[in-house]
């Protein structure tokens, strides 16, 4: 059984086409077109395409093409400031707003053409993106699912929370988890497969492995082969892989 994944986008088309391009070629390798691509969330915010990075999703999908696309905390954040300009997201500290850079709105919302966003009343903006955003794109955004189960993996964007069934998991956890998920060593019963806390590589820690690799801070976006067992990263001359811990 084999699975591709990819990790946290973040608005780049150009990192997206590439790690697309790498499935392509290890498929040719092994002659299998049917095995799924997971894409583990956080599509928008921060790059300066997350526009292009939901056309190219959506195009995909209604082309029939194997992809399974989760939502990430930022898709979830960027949908409900088009239901509610004014609305936050419980994941987020009190503090935040969507449209801060250090979350990444604003450039979400640039990639549509609004411009001069740190200058304007968020009323005004969410005026002119209900405009501007195809209706589309907000609503792929709003069904996306939260996880996805193949084999011995479980896929979602940020973790679980242990020791609780997949079917009592809440979303918030789903999406925003971090300590008691990542500094939990126990066996989960599969091998949980998240993005949201960047790393320096694809990291492989026994009962979890973290794809995210930090697009949404300039830095690679990781391409994954999970078979039989084992986990490849999918880099220029092929597989490379990715082992955890020896015990």
């Amino acid at each position: 059984m084999r699975t591709y994944a990819i990790g946290d986008i973040h608005g780049h088309l150009d990192k997206l086409q590439e790690a697309h391009r790498r499935i392509a070629e290890d498929r040719a390798r092994t002659g299998d077109d049917a095995a799924p691509v997971v894409h583990i969330g956080d599509l928008v915010d921060r790059g300066p395409d997350s526009r292009g990075v939901l056309d190219f999703l959506i195009a995909g999908h209604e082309a029939g093409r194997p992809w399974v696309t989760l939502k990430g905390n930022h898709d979830r954040m960027f949908a409900r400031f088009m239901a509610d300009p004014d609305a936050h997201d419980p994941g987020l500290r009190a503090d935040l707003h969507w449209l801060h850079p250090r979350l990444g709105g604003d450039r979400t919302l640039a990639s549509y053409g609004i411009a001069d966003v740190a200058a304007r009343l968020i009323v005004d903006l969410h005026g002119e993106a209900v405009a501007r955003i195809p209706p589309a794109h907000v609503a792929f955004l709003r069904r996306l699912p939260v996880s996805f189960s193949r084999g011995a993996a479980l896929f979602v964007h940020a973790g679980i929370r242990p020791g609780v069934p997949l079917e009592d998991q809440s979303e918030d956890d789903l999406l925003w988890i971090r300590a008691a998920f990542l500094e939990d060593p126990r066996d989960h019963g599969c091998l949980v497969v998240h993005g949201h806390t960047p790393v320096d590589r694809v990291m492989h820690c026994g009962n979890r492995l973290n794809i995210d690799t930090g697009a949404g801070y300039g830095d690679a976006l990781s391409a994954v082969v999970i078979e039989d067992g084992s986990v490849w990263r999918l880099g220029a001359e092929g597989r490379e892989p990715i082992r955890p811990p020896a015990r």
